[in-house]
């Protein structure tokens, strides 16, 4: 990670008057379940997004990526949503709910940075809004706690940028930092923490490098073959997928098209396990947590059909090395990566396999080593 404050220095001539940062998220399990009132197995890593602030003495907002080398700029007059501006409607969007509750509109440096790796569905945009939320609320002396702090973020994105997202994310990222977990309910909109496992286990994030086109056509014809089925299952009540089980899907057999009531039975079993592996979890049985993370990747392969054969290579091979507890696709699917959890001991072993994997598919993979260590804080 840059040093920021060197960074904001260099730019603005000021030191900063706040530095906040947000962690990236990893889903373990439930991505797909959030039109069914689902449930979500996410943590927070390692890896952050930091934002330095300073105050100015004229109403101008000036961001600073320095990560891409690029600016951007704009008033307190002028707070909307550009297109052109990118990245930094992110942190423009918390700012201008701030506003709306009563904030006073002052000009603003600003300063980003991070480590979180792109492209690989670890929330970094998420991550933005908190931390540029965490950095208004110390700057400004509000009362606001976590869940508030995620909460404003998520609908900064929903109402500014016009890209409405579940709250898994954002709930999972405000957590505090520490040796758990989080479960998401995304009927309430609240999560709650698990502890995680005891030991010396890294997280390892293996981006396939596999191209990936229509991911969200694909997506959403596949949550329309959910609703087709949940259409029967419910009968008019206002039900969803998440109160019904697997037996009852099974009973479609026949009375839907194969591939929607599949579909289907995934999210339904995709729910029980978020379940399976908290019990796990808090009972401390590493083996159930890796068997229910193994199960929901055939699941994804077999019944949701977003992984690929990249993919399924990578999961398969990394189960196969002693120390390596499990590995599932995480993600939006048709590639992307990998999530797995192993001992440190185990990491030679799994890189030497990835040769293999770049012979065979001609694509040359990328690792990230992370750990569940992740939280919002204030770092400056």
């Amino acid at each position: 990670m840059k040093d920021i404050a060197a960074l904001h220095r260099a730019e603005y001539d000021v030191a900063p008057d706040i530095i906040a940062a947000a962690p990236g998220v990893v889903k373990f399990l439930g991505e797909h379940t959030e039109a069914s009132d689902g449930l979500v197995l996410a943590a927070a890593l390692s890896f952050e997004i930091q934002v330095a602030i300073s105050l100015r003495r004229d109403s101008s907002l000036r961001f600073y990526a320095a990560d891409l080398g690029e600016r951007k700029r704009t008033s307190v007059g002028n707070l909307k949503f550009k297109r052109e501006d990118r990245w930094a409607n992110y942190p423009k969007g918390v700012l201008d709910l701030f506003v709306k509750e009563g904030l006073p509109a002052k000009g603003l440096n600003f300063t980003i940075t991070g480590d979180i790796p792109v492209g690989l569905g670890l929330a970094s945009s998420a991550a933005l809004g908190l931390a540029s939320a965490l950095a208004f609320k110390e700057l400004f002396g509000l009362n606001k706690r976590g869940e508030e702090l995620a909460e404003l973020a998520r609908r900064a994105e929903a109402d500014f940028l016009g890209h409405p997202v579940p709250s898994y994310d954002h709930l999972a990222g405000a957590a505090p930092a520490g040796g758990t977990v989080s479960i998401v309910d995304l009927r309430t909109d609240r999560r709650r923490a698990v502890p995680f496992l005891d030991g010396d286990n890294v997280v390892v994030l293996t981006d396939s490098k596999v191209p990936r086109l229509n991911v969200d056509a694909e997506l959403k014809q596949r949550a329309e073959d959910c609703m087709k089925c949940l259409a029967v299952l419910a009968r008019g009540s206002q039900r969803t997928l998440r109160d019904f089980g697997p037996e009852e899907v099974d009973e479609l057999m026949g009375s839907l098209p194969e591939s929607v009531r599949r579909r289907c039975l995934h999210v339904v079993e995709e729910i029980a396990r978020v379940g399976e592996a908290e019990e796990a979890l808090i009972k401390g049985d590493a083996a159930a947590f890796g068997r229910a993370v193994n199960k929901s990747h055939t699941s994804l392969r077999n019944l949701y059909e977003v992984s690929c054969p990249e993919i399924d290579w990578l999961a398969k091979r990394a189960v196969e090395i002693d120390g390596v507890l499990c590995s599932r696709l995480t993600g939006k699917g048709f590639g992307g990566c990998t999530v797995s959890v192993m001992a440190e001991s185990s990491l030679p072993e799994y890189k030497k396999r990835l040769e293999d994997y770049e012979r065979i598919f001609g694509f040359r993979p990328t690792i990230h080593e992370t750990r569940l260590a992740g939280g919002l804080r204030v770092v400056g």
